[in-house]
């Protein structure tokens, strides 16, 4: 890759992030705390909570094996996709290359922060190519986006194809592991010292069933690290995310069971799916949902609404015509859906 100086934007190197409070006394014991203006009652939801985590990124170290200082929690996965678009891309300059059909946020925060956004479409397995997508960029290209388990497609980008890319192109290559905890490959996150401008990002909002709490992570150099660090707000992660956060991650014999059960689930839904008669094909998945060529994407998604069963109706996207997208609910939720779906009128 470039020199990391290379790749971010001037005035990002030269920023002097905004120093906290809490951050200012950060090493030292302390008791009494006179230095942010907080109201001294209703503790301890009255205080700021800390801005780098460093408890929960412990905790999080412990659990996905990844040292803490290559860690970064933002608030959801969002801003950790956003940030790369900050401290990388100048606005109306500099683009970024993704696979196409894939989660639609990189391409929202691309037009938020003026970056061109070029998609490179995947072949009709749902696969992509490395060469494709490095010929795609150019010298103000400064970030491919890899999302593996893709969405909505739910199949893993081969490995190869992603080393290929990671290899070749000078700039940062982001993959999104999501969905790796329903997956069987190696998570690209144990890599990070072989490809220093790799950036993985993982939440809690699927495995660990905590959407509700938004806390997203990314995993990657110290470098890239301090740079997220240096431009995010400073109290991006809440306290009773965190709190929540610790509490989940202590219980992980709960979340494998959780886990077990999805893919137990999974396994049984895309076999009966498969057998409907309104059903054309089910695509190999590896995340928790799965993703289904139908006979009328639009018509059966109306019935399910009317019926109070929400799917997703992808067929708008590209490569994706009469596609829905169907999560992995509870065992009683899955048998409400494929009951209701042998009772439509093809």
């Amino acid at each position: 890759m470039k020199p990391l100086k290379e790749l971010v934007r001037p005035n990002i190197l030269k920023l002097k992030p905004y120093s906290s409070a809490r951050n200012e006394y950060s090493g030292h014991a302390a008791h009494v705390f006179l230095d942010a203006n907080e109201n001294p009652y209703n503790g301890p939801l009255n205080r700021y909570p800390d801005p780098l985590q460093t408890e929960l990124k412990n905790k999080i170290a412990e659990v996905k094996g990844i040292p803490a200082e290559y860690t970064f929690l933002g608030n959801g996965s969002d801003e950790a996709i956003d940030l790369p678009y900050r401290i990388f891309c100048r606005p109306g300059v500099d683009n970024v290359v993704a696979i196409e059909p894939t989660y639609g946020m990189y391409r929202v925060c691309a037009d938020i922060n003026d970056v061109e956004y070029r998609p490179v479409m995947l072949d009709e397995h749902y696969q992509m190519d490395a060469d494709k997508l490095l010929a795609a960029c150019d010298k103000n290209t400064k970030i491919i986006w890899i999302c593996s388990p893709n969405n909505p497609t739910g199949n893993s980008m081969d490995r190869k194809a992603i080393e290929k890319v990671l290899t070749k192109f000078d700039g940062i290559v982001i993959v999104d592991e999501a969905y790796s905890d329903f997956s069987r490959e190696r998570p690209l996150r144990y890599e990070l010292l072989k490809y220093p401008n790799l950036i993985v990002l993982n939440t809690m909002s699927k495995a660990w069933a905590s959407a509700a709490i938004r806390l997203g992570m990314a995993f990657a150099s110290k470098e890239i690290i301090a740079l997220m660090n240096n431009v995010k707000y400073p109290y991006n992660v809440n306290q009773l995310t965190q709190l929540q956060a610790l509490k989940v991650l202590g219980e992980k014999a709960d979340v494998e069971r959780w886990v077990r059960l999805i893919l137990q689930e999974r396994g049984r839904m895309v076999e009966a799916f498969s057998q409907l008669p309104l059903c054309e094909k089910v695509f190999p998945t590896d995340a928790n949902f799965f993703l289904a060529r139908v006979s009328d994407a639009q018509r059966i998604y109306d019935y399910l609404v009317e019926r109070g069963i929400i799917v997703r109706n992808r067929t708008r996207v590209q490569l994706c015509n009469n596609c829905l997208r169907i999560t992995i609910g509870t065992r009683n939720e899955n048998n409400e859906l494929i009951g209701a779906l042998r009772q439509f009128n093809a």
